[in-house]
């Protein structure tokens, strides 16, 4: 089968590890022992002892990849020259297999080299054993069954950027970092991914260490996906397009491509490594962190991620030996002392060593001594720049050297460099510079963008000069490459801005900002301008834009908060409002339209965080001061009322909500002139929720079902505001107990809403409980909780167990789980609810009410009928205090409170609350609702217990005759006409 031995050393640089391993896999496979050694010869002397020893008994393999273009420089000649001592004495022991693009030096290229680059895997297969000398006849043919993918093919799924030719050393801890990541595949949760931190001062080299890992181990994964996190939205946006990648969610909001993604990476059943750079905080981004068998890596400065279950490998700065090798590289023309001297000046650090190669590398004629010497002995305020003082003197010394000696050999290039200072230095916006109005720039800079040529050229003087990291792309016209994208280095991004003189910064700023503006879509809400905002929002605090009193700038940054809106992302935006308002009130007054639109929002995201007591004193605020402005009565006025009608809704403050939302309305449709328009519409829309919040359902579907018909034909039946409007009127139905209308409703409503907004948008998963819920009251309770248990888990896994709309599920998934038996669970949701909705809104909230009511009712359940009836008691009349007896939400913890002492053993007490909630209910929701039947029936029990017969059997009896129309069904409050059994209610928290 071979020729000589059927054993094989195969010699490796590090970063092609890849490749040893696929040809281990495939000599393996062919019947050939093959031993791979990682050969790292700057850690022995370039002897012949060194490899005979390897060829004592076996044969050599070698892998020529880019380590061996540097045979022609430095120390490499001298391995070099040990090849060519070898190789006549050897050659029939010596192979070679080139696995790199680039034409190998002569020392290389004697040793023959078959290439494996650049070919089909099963051609690469084919040549590579003929080289091991395995025989193949044209019958024999090559075994195509796929193990490790073939390392010139990358992964189906990567946004990884390209590999960088100039990474140099590293290898301990990429092997560290490899071993530790497939290490714990055996040692973490089944549905836990393996989590490392690559942690480092800045400038250490961490995001190029995790970059070389994603290429160098490209072969083990199937999807390799690369998140910037230097700032939450960034993060989330980055992880948000994996969902893309993977052809899963399509919806408006972030959480729920996120949720689809981390879903399709759970269930993928691939390899797959999630790289998460620059993630400070570990709370930004561990909830972006999937479940499921696969590997994550983060780059950080903080060292406590130990702390969330991460392996922690801390960076140190290069060995010199690995400075030398980089330095080398960098700068050809640095000796190996040259490259020595230098990374004595500047302590090994990567960061430095980068820029000062770079810088030597575009300047020739620069003395390398001289450079070193003013480095080591300089004084940064001698240099022509005002040092930031915010970073130690070395770096001080040679980034001021740099923007010196650019100031006088391209000063249109150092202009460029402050502008460019005053963008986000993770994603310097080329195109938006390159297409930018030549009206918004200054001459230099617009001459300079004008021709293509100059402005690449500018941009690589910047890469070259200051080790900006770079990337190509095609041009617009597909017929030129051009620079695409830019990253500096925050360390030099933050020097860079603290050397600028006040003019300097703020025509920066200026400059910046119109460059934003003019990229403005000015649609927030349309998805086909989201990419363009994302794109955006990185920008708006380094360029200024927050404290700017200019109305178009203002007018971005608002557009960009109603687009955080429109994507769910109310933390983001409300941080961004905080920030532009701290600025805006200083320098506009409270009624200036921007600082009005930019409160409305701050308190419209305050809400929607269930921050409601800073949100109900900011609405208050506002309105107030329109009311003594006769010319901001508006439209200003009417969106603060709407703002502060919902706060009041979530704070439980109904009928105040209710009567400002009538105001409202009879405002819009006085100045708007219509009641149908869609501003109006809104406005209505809410006031009908504010009636079922009051316990007016008739009044208030009579509502839903008018602004549905209207925006049917308004907006169409697929739009997603019909659709809410849809939901309501089914919710509706619901809450006045007509089930099957409801069901009917419901189901169409939730079906569209997964083909409109996508099955994971907040609107979708409402439609789907709401689904569940009329289940629930049609008696398919396994449907209903197999469908509300999803729901639940999707909400709380986005929002947290203590968000308003998680709350609402949990408490009324509670009283499901009660219904099918469930006690233990049922208790434990239920308990835990209540205590939380005490917590955030206080004890005398109804929904705290509520929620408590409904652990009294389980506590009925389970027989322990005193604490049943010692809560029925407390919230009855905690429920009445606050919404006044006549209240459904009244009536119902009554209903609960006379059941409970009728089986505790007081049917006189339980008979008397249930007469006068009996005749409550009646006078409030109607003498057919399932509230009034319920409390007939439950009167009708304590009636026949007292011994009072006939009454009860002409109750029972009424009852009867009611129920088809009423109750619509055999199940939940229909039960107790026949069995006798004592009714119940269960509060169900509205969405607000």
């Amino acid at each position: 089968m071979t020729d000589g031995s059927d054993r094989i050393t195969v010699l490796f640089a590090g970063q092609s590890e890849s490749w040893a391993k696929w040809v281990e896999e495939e000599c393996e496979t062919a019947g050939i022992v093959t031993r791979l050694v990682r050969w790292d010869p700057l850690s022995r002397p370039p002897t012949a002892e060194a490899l005979t020893g390897l060829l004592a008994e076996e044969r050599v393999l070698l892998l020529l990849d880019d380590w061996y273009l540097r045979f022609d420089a430095g120390r490499y000649r001298a391995w070099a020259a040990v090849l060519g001592e070898l190789l006549p004495t050897h050659r029939t022991r010596i192979r070679a297999v080139a696995v790199t693009p680039h034409r190998l030096p002569e020392a290389a290229r004697e040793l023959d080299p078959v290439s494996l680059h650049g070919v089909r895997r099963e051609e690469a297969k084919v040549r590579l054993l003929t080289v091991c000398g395995l025989v193949l006849d044209e019958h024999t043919g090559v075994d195509l069954d796929r193990g490790l993918r073939f390392p010139d093919e990358p992964p189906p799924v990567s946004n990884v950027e390209r590999r960088n030719r100039r990474f140099a050393g590293r290898d301990r801890v990429l092997e560290e970092l490899h071993r530790l990541l497939a290490g714990r595949r055996g040692t973490t949760a089944p549905d836990s991914a393996a989590l490392v931190a690559l942690q480092g001062p800045g400038g250490i080299g961490k995001t190029e260490v995790a970059r070389e890992y994603t290429h160098r181990y490209a072969g083990d994964y199937d999807l390799v996906w690369w998140v910037r996190s230097r700032t939450p939205l960034m993060a989330r946006e980055d992880f948000a397009a994996l969902a893309t990648a993977l052809q899963v969610g399509d919806g408006d909001e972030l959480r729920g491509l996120i949720t689809a993604a981390q879903q399709r990476l759970a269930g993928l059943g691939q390899r797959w490594l999630i790289v998460f750079d620059g993630a400070e905080i570990p709370q930004d981004v561990l909830e972006l962190i999937p479940p499921g068998v696969g590997h994550v890596l983060i780059t950080t400065r903080d060292a406590s991620w130990s702390a969330d279950g991460a392996d922690v490998v801390e960076l140190p700065r290069f060995e010199r030996a690995e400075s030398v090798d980089f330095v080398c590289r960098r700068a050809t023309r640095l000796t190996e002392e040259d490259a020595d001297q230098l990374a004595d000046v500047v302590e090994d650090l990567p960061l430095l060593l980068d820029q000062t190669a770079a810088w030597l590398d575009a300047n020739p004629l620069t003395d390398i001594g001289r450079y070193v010497a003013d480095i080591r002995d300089g004084d940064p305020h001698t240099l022509g720049v005002a040092p930031s003082g915010g970073e130690p003197q070395r770096f001080q010394v040679v980034w001021s050297t740099t923007l010196n000696a650019l100031d006088e050999s391209a000063p249109h290039v150092h202009e460029l460099l402050k502008l460019l200072a005053y963008f986000s230095a993770d994603m310097v916006p080329v195109g938006l510079l390159r297409s930018a109005r030549a009206s918004d720039l200054p001459d230099h800079l617009a001459r300079l963008v004008a021709e293509p040529s100059d402005w690449n050229s500018a941009l690589r003087r910047l890469s070259e000069t200051t080790a900006m990291s770079l990337e190509y792309e095609t041009g617009p016209q597909n017929d030129i490459l051009t620079v695409g994208s830019l990253r500096i280095h925050g360390l030099f991004h933050r020097f860079v801005r603290s050397t600028l003189s006040p003019r300097d910064r703020e025509r920066a700023s200026e400059t910046a900002c119109r460059v934003l503006v003019a990229a403005d879509p000015r649609d927030p809400t349309a998805p086909r301008h989201w990419r363009r905002y994302a794109d955006l929002i990185p920008h708006l605090e380094p360029s200024g834009a927050l404290e700017s009193a200019d109305e178009d700038v203002r007018s971005l940054v608002l557009n960009c908060v109603e687009y955080l809106r429109m994507r769910g992302e109310y933390a983001i935006g409300w941080d961004i409002t905080h920030k532009a308002l701290e600025h805006w009130r200083t320098t506009s007054g409270p009624t200036d339209r921007t600082v009005l639109v930019a409160t409305h929002q701050y308190a419209n995201m305050l809400r929607r965080l269930g921050k409601y007591a800073e949100a109900e004193r900011i609405g208050r605020d506002i309105l107030e001061r329109l009311r003594l402005v006769p010319e901001a009565q508006g439209i200003e006025l009417l969106r603060a009322m709407n703002g502060l009608g919902g706060t009041l809704m979530a704070l439980g403050k109904y009928d105040e909500a209710h009567r400002l939302y009538e105001s409202a309305t009879d405002m819009a449709i006085e100045r708007l002139g219509d009641s149908t328009v869609p501003r109006t519409l809104a406005l209505r829309s809410n006031l009908a929720q504010a009636g079922v919040l009051r316990g007016r359902y008739g009044d208030a579907l009579d509502q839903h079902r008018s602004i549905m018909e209207a925006r049917l034909r308004l907006l169409g039946p697929r739009n997603a505001l019909t659709l809410l409007s849809a939901l309501h009127t089914a919710w509706t139905l619901r809450l006045l107990g007509r089930y099957q209308e409801a069901f009917v409703l419901q189901e169409r409503n939730a079906s569209l809403h997964s083909q409109v907004l996508d099955r994971e948008h907040s609107q979708t998963l409402l439609a789907q409980h709401n689904l569940a819920l009329c289940a629930r009251r049609e008696g398919n309770l396994p449907f209903a909780r197999s469908l509300m248990k999803r729901v639940r888990e999707k909400v709380t896994h986005r929002r947290g167990s203590h968000h308003p709309e998680s709350l609402l599920i949990s408490a009324d998934y509670a009283m499901l789980l009660r219904d099918m038996g469930l006690l233990d669970e049922a208790w434990s949701m239920a308990d835990s609810t209540a205590r939380t909705y005490a917590v955030l809104l206080g004890t005398e909230h109804p929904y705290a009410i509520g929620a408590l009511d409904n652990c009294g009712v389980i506590l009925r359940t389970v027989g322990d009928y005193d604490a049943a009836r010692a809560t029925g008691e407390k919230t009855r009349a905690a429920m009445a205090a606050v919404l006044g007896a006549d209240h459904p939400w009244s009536i119902g913890c009554a209903l609960n409170e006379a059941s409970a002492r009728a089986e505790a053993g007081d049917p006189e007490g339980a008979a008397e609350i249930g007469r006068e909630a009996l005749a409550r209910a009646e006078a409030a929701v109607g003498h057919d609702h399932i509230l009034t039947a319920g409390l007939g029936a439950g009167l009708a029990l304590d009636l026949r217990a007292t011994g009072r017969i006939a009454e009860a059997e002409q109750m029972a009896e009424d009852l009867a005759r009611k129920a088809p129309r009423t109750l619509g069904g055999e199940y939940g409050h229909a039960r107790f006409l026949s069995s006798g059994v004592r009714p119940h209610w269960d509060f169900e928290p509205q969405p607000v």
